[in-house]
């Protein structure tokens, strides 16, 4: 391991003393430049006076409002620069959830992890896999992403659960929470939760399990608040965090052309940002990209009528383009 490498005992030592000092932010949903002579950002992980950082529910990590999905095009340079101007930026959490981007995003940070929360899931070895709904091997599945990765411990495990049109039975719920809560006992999470695809299936475990700290799900500009039975209800209620995945609805809301595309992006980043609930995690294959993210935190969270307009057409488009493997982001519409 490297020289600079938390180890177990460090890490639940540090983790118990920064959740005192952040005690203070309990209440605080988002850290603009303007707040930050009200708290103490030395505690914030990475921090940049030009990034915006909200608190990530029970966990008490305030973490930059735009994230670093794991989904990339990008050969293992190219994504080496792009954490790089992540770091310049201030954006501190990058979310991994398959075993090749947990390694590839793994020696990318090495040198510097003390810069970057990085959350990690096995997905192909967890529930979604018949084999991997036991506690048992879901922890073993664990074990060996951290040895073939490099590393002593996540920041989060994040268990990628199934995809819409099945929920998995009360046992393996029971099974997934139990190796979760032993990973997070034994010092190799820090925090836990899960992925899904499906709504109901998250209002369900986190109201069950309040063992759970964060939940990853779909969110995009298709998508509306509930009126009634919203899941931001249940985040409230439970104080878990949430990270929105396919911000840009898996690619369909873009055309071929680029400078159209940035404007789009920043378009639904901002609307995402306005749920005051959800840290969008997107896929950024590139330094203009992530550029281009960072721009849009700095943008206002308003739309006019013009801006209204674009975010429709975006939709329609988006939901016209939208691949057959994809066709369930339909059911994101009302979270």
């Amino acid at each position: 391991m490297n020289e600079s490498s938390i180890t177990r005992r460090q890490l639940m030592r540090d983790a118990t003393a920064a959740a005192a000092g952040l005690a203070a932010m309990s209440l605080t949903a988002g850290l603009t430049p303007a707040l930050a002579d009200e708290v103490d950002t030395s505690r914030i992980l990475n921090y940049n006076p030009n990034m915006e950082y909200r608190r990530q529910g029970k966990t008490n990590l305030m973490v930059s409002a735009v994230c670093l999905g794991g989904h990339s095009r990008s050969n293992p340079q190219e994504r080496t620069e792009i954490i790089s101007r992540c770091i310049d930026a201030g954006i501190n959490y990058i979310d991994a959830c398959w075993d090749n981007e947990v390694k590839r995003d793994a020696e990318a940070l090495k040198g510097r992890r003390d810069k970057m929360y990085l959350a990690l899931s096995h997905g192909a070895r967890e529930v979604r896999n018949e084999e991997y709904r036991t506690s048992t091997k879901l922890l073993g599945s664990l074990d060996e992403l951290l040895h073939d990765s490099d590393q002593e411990y996540t920041d989060l495990w994040r268990i990628t659960c199934f995809e819409p049109g099945g929920r998995h039975t009360f046992d393996t719920a029971c099974e997934i929470v139990d190796a979760l809560e032993k990973a997070k006992k034994q010092g190799k999470a820090r925090f836990i939760g899960f992925s899904t695809h499906d709504r109901r299936w998250i209002q369900f475990m986190i109201q069950y399990f309040p063992q759970v700290d964060v939940v990853c799900f779909p969110f995009t500009t298709m998508s509306r608040r509930a009126q009634t039975d919203s899941v931001f209800d249940a985040l409230t209620k439970q104080d878990v965090g949430a990270f929105g995945i396919k911000p840009y609805a898996a690619g369909s809301l873009f055309t071929g052309d680029r400078d159209e595309n940035m404007k789009r992006a920043r378009l639904a980043l901002r609307y995402i940002l306005a749920s005051n609930t959800v840290i969008p995690i997107p896929g950024l294959n590139s330094v203009e990209e992530v550029d281009n993210a960072v721009k849009a935190v700095q943008e206002r969270r308003e739309f006019d009528l013009k801006e209204q307009a674009q975010l429709e057409e975006l939709n329609r488009h988006a939901l016209a383009s939208l691949p057959p493997n994809y066709q369930w982001l339909r059911q994101w519409q009302y979270v």
